[in-house]
């Protein structure tokens, strides 16, 4: 593969729907997603239930999920308590949400600047000492922009990348939380992010909100960046960001790349059909996405066929 595609609408898209999709729906539709070829899944995020039912059984989901053969199960932790349970549930990767806006971090898990440094070198120290295996991930919220802050100096984000990997992180990530970015501000923030931290850059997650997600996407590949989370039918966004919605359509996002002679290793037909199992559990819930709505372009060949065919 070419490009990794992250799935999040188990996470970021579901806990942004106020009904909650019964655990056996939630497996169905992870099934459906890995058949047609996606190799890495947020499935859920370790969190109060009280705050997020809807990510009640996120253990339950984890541990279904690494039933699936060369699945990767990718779950988001806010705290040292949570990020625990991940790790004890078995999860590959844990993800925390650290925002580059002070007001944002405050209003999504409650921490100043300080705490959430301290927090994640201590999921690190607590990875290191008992789960070695499982790789910490931190993704940098509100760094292109903040509806509470408005806008977020890139010098800040930069500082934050350092203060993560210092702090022990394996990867760090950028995302558009709020959908403010532009494709000149992504290539030279992703651009910046790999002269400060090198190898330990990671992904992006870009939202749609204002309609530039996918040409972001395209800056993002421009600057190097090989890794991109998007939502099945686009749902999702963040719950403490107001207006913020519109996760990138994975189908849409799949077609992109794969239209660009990049290979993504999924299959598009069943990645669409997948869909149903949304369409089903959820009814009435808004679905997104240009490719599903318009079909496969006559004669679209997959970038893994023309790649085979040259060859």
């Amino acid at each position: 593969m070419d490009v990794t595609v992250s799935e999040v609408g188990p996470r970021d898209g579901l806990q942004s729907i106020k009904r909650t999709l019964p655990t056996a729906d939630k497996l169905r539709w992870i099934a459906a997603l890995a058949q047609a070829g996606l190799r890495e899944i947020e499935v859920g995020s370790f969190v109060s239930p009280k705050v997020l039912p809807q990510m009640a059984d996120c253990a339950e989901v984890v541990a279904q999920a690494r039933t699936i053969p060369n699945l990767r199960v990718v779950a988001l932790v806010p705290n040292l308590r949570y990020a625990t349970m991940a790790f004890e549930a078995g999860t590959h990767v844990v993800t925390i949400p650290v925002s580059v806006s002070e007001p944002h971090s405050i209003a999504n898990i409650r921490k100043n600047h300080p705490e959430i440094i301290a927090e994640v070198a201590a999921i690190v120290a607590l990875r290191r000492e008992r789960f070695p295996d499982i790789r910490v991930e931190t993704s940098l919220s509100t760094a292109f922009g903040c509806t509470i802050q408005g806008i977020v100096p890139e010098d800040d984000v930069l500082r934050m990348a350092a203060s993560m990997v210092e702090a022990g992180s394996d990867t760090i990530n950028l995302a558009d939380t709020v959908g403010y970015a532009n494709p000149a501000q992504v290539k030279r923030l992703f651009t910046r992010l790999r002269a400060e931290v090198g190898d330990k850059t990671g992904g992006a997650h870009l939202h749609n909100t204002r309609g530039q997600g996918l040409a972001n996407v395209v800056a993002a590949l421009d600057a190097g960046i090989t890794t991109f989370d998007s939502s099945q039918g686009g749902i999702g966004g963040c719950p403490y960001a107001p207006g913020a919605t519109g996760n990138i359509v994975t189908e849409d996002l799949v077609f992109l790349l794969e239209s660009m002679g990049l290979d993504t290793g999924i299959d598009l037909d069943r990645l669409i059909a997948a869909r149903a199992i949304l369409a089903e559990a959820l009814p009435g819930e808004a679905l997104y996405g240009h490719v599903p709505a318009a079909g496969l372009p006559k004669g679209f060949t997959p970038a893994a066929h023309v790649a085979g065919r040259m060859a």
